[in-house]
């Protein structure tokens, strides 16, 4: 599918620029870029009806393609040829091998086993937990202090 995405590209390309340039070709309202290319004459390189006909056919048929082109590349963007761990940046990665430590290194061993957690301290059935674990329910008297009310507007004078 590679090669695909390589032709469409092309045709793509090869076709917008075909599309730009015919389309400034044709002769306009005003007489632009057509008429210095003879596009107005009856006796002109493209017979006698003149290059508006030809130049519009060729015109729409390379918008034709432009088009067909551009939904190709989409298709092929979002429909890959590989699955996405076959075409990952990992490809062909292989780990390194693991170097043995000499007898005397310093460096200690990275597999040892990991020392474990120390268990909490247990309370048994009938004893209560201890103080300083369970704080203690706020008095009355720690209440929030309310906010005082606002002091009235001064009157306006007149």
């Amino acid at each position: 599918m590679q090669w695909l995405s390589s032709i469409l590209q092309t045709l793509q390309v090869i076709s917008s620029i075909l599309v730009i340039v015919l389309v400034l070709l044709q002769q306009g309202k005003g007489a632009d870029m057509g008429a210095a290319f003879g596009s107005g004459s009856a006796g002109s390189v493209f017979g006698s009806a003149g290059a508006a006909n030809f130049l519009s056919r060729a015109t729409k048929w390379a918008a034709i393609v432009f088009f067909v082109t551009t939904g190709g590349l989409a298709w092929v963007a979002h429909h890959p040829s590989g699955s996405p761990i076959e075409s990952g940046i990992m490809q062909g990665f292989t780990a390194p091998a693991k170097e043995a430590a000499p007898a005397g290194a310093a460096v200690p061993d990275v597999g040892a086993a990991v020392p474990a957690v120390p268990a909490a301290p247990s309370a048994e059935a009938g004893s209560p937990a201890p103080a300083a674990a369970v704080p203690s329910v706020p008095s009355t008297g720690d209440a929030v202090p309310s906010v005082p009310a606002p002091a009235p507007a001064p009157a306006d004078k007149q």
